[in-house]
């Protein structure tokens, strides 16, 4: 499938709600099963990723009901997973492979952990290494250190570690707490930045004994949780498009319904906000996960620099924070993108291909982007989603402000996370 973007003739106005957040349904999904008692899940987000998450869930034994935009999930327990009949097929969800890793490490049958050819590229040395530690036997079915995984049972419990993370990643994090739940003592996992905080947040929520001291997180094992029900608010990342389309066009007021705004969810906001962005909370609500409504006007922006310490706190905005940045007045640097290279595509290449083709020369150098401002003047061209549903929808902003009409191919990859976009693109154009 192929998208073909006209140039906009005038601002993004209206109002908008975003799917809910990928991050949040995924965990909502995986704790609730492994939860003892009911767990209901509103606003639960039926993309291809969240649902490749359930039916695997479905397949270990869970029962799961789905009722318009609501998920039951009846947990067993720790243990009270069943072996699935075949191998898990995980599609296209690096977070579904390495969290439910964690959680399998601690059951007592054999898995296969599988995901397609963009999933099966990416790097699982980063959670074999501490499962391996906690006493997990997990092994690449084709060796190297990639999927497919299979993850033999155990009958005992886990080893409790102290693991330092080399690079910050909100996955691997996770894939260790996960396991931690099934260890004796107390696990912890510390991180050389702060990334996203999701599954301490609703493992808290659902009473387990865990606890953050600066980076380092702490949880105690063989406790069982206790299902709370919950609503997932709007994905971030999702509105971040919306954000930057809104911004970059002339004549632009939007507001977005119901955004998470989990403070290591919103550094998108802040660089935005920092280059120039009119960007307001008007509704701040707080629960288990914060939440609001934006409101952003057309503005003029300026280049920033992003700081490495930065980029876990918004690592899947990097591609539509480069429209921006393209679009801007002056140089943006954006520090420590060595992480976009092992993303669903190379997303430094890809970013730097589809920018060459708009006429944007854009360099990588000693770990970093460099994004010179066109202010405001970009070349339509024939574009690439390279199989990377983030890179689809960035393109598609960029052919807003194009000089013409811009044709994006491959972008049926929008699925796994916001199968509407270019529907609510059309809703909001004047």
């Amino acid at each position: 499938m192929d998208w073909k973007i006209k140039k906009a003739s005038g601002g993004l106005k209206g109002e908008l709600s975003v799917p809910s957040d990928k991050s949040i349904s995924h965990r909502a999904v995986m704790f609730g099963s492994i939860s003892r008692g009911k767990c209901r899940i509103r606003n639960f987000l039926f993309s291809e990723d969240c649902m490749r998450t359930l039916e695997a869930f479905r397949s270990m034994g869970t029962e799961i009901a789905r009722k318009d935009g609501t998920v039951t999930v009846q947990g067993k327990g720790l243990k009270g997973l069943a072996p699935p009949p075949e191998e898990l097929y995980l599609g296209n969800s690096g977070t579904a492979m390495r969290i439910l890793a964690g959680v399998l490490a601690g059951q007592e049958f054999t898995t296969v952990l599988t995901g397609d050819k963009s999933l099966s590229q990416r790097p699982m040395h980063r959670i074999i290494e501490p499962l391996s530690l906690m006493g997990a036997e997990i092994e690449p079915v084709e060796g190297g250190a990639h999927a497919p995984l299979r993850i033999k049972g155990r009958k005992i419990p886990l080893s409790s570690v102290r693991y330092e993370m080399p690079v910050a990643s909100a996955q691997v994090k996770s894939c260790v707490l996960a396991a931690g739940l099934y260890a004796s003592g107390r696990t912890s996992v510390s991180e050389p930045f702060q990334s996203r905080d999701h599954t301490e947040r609703m493992m808290r929520y659902f009473s387990a004994d865990i606890k953050n001291k600066g980076l380092t997180t702490e949880i105690t094992g063989l406790k069982e949780l206790v299902p709370a029900p919950l609503a997932v608010p709007g994905d971030t990342s999702s509105a971040a498009f919306f954000m930057v389309g809104a911004l970059l066009v002339k004549g632009s007021r939007l507001i977005i319904r119901n955004v998470g705004l989990n403070p290591t969810r919103t550094g998108v906001i802040s660089v935005l906000r920092r280059m120039g962005g009119d960007i307001k909370v008007l509704d701040r609500r707080e629960g288990f996960e914060p939440e609001g409504d934006l409101e952003i006007r057309h503005s003029r922006l300026k280049g920033t620099v992003v700081e490495a310490e930065e980029v876990p706190l918004l690592i899947d905005e990097i591609p539509i924070l480069a429209v921006a940045a393209v679009m801007a007045e002056g140089m943006t640097v954006i520090k420590g993108v060595k992480e976009l290279k092992v993303k669903e595509s190379d997303r430094v290449k890809s970013i730097v291909e589809n920018f060459s083709r708009m006429g944007v020369r854009i360099e990588e150098e000693n770990g970093s982007l460099l994004i010179p401002g066109r202010n405001g003047k970009i070349a339509a061209s024939g574009l690439d989603s390279f199989g990377d549903h983030r890179i689809a929808m960035s393109m598609a902003v960029a052919a807003l402000v194009s000089d013409g009409d811009c044709l994006i191919r491959d972008t049926a990859c929008v699925n796994t996370s916001y199968p509407g976009f270019l529907f609510d693109i059309e809703k909001v154009r004047n």
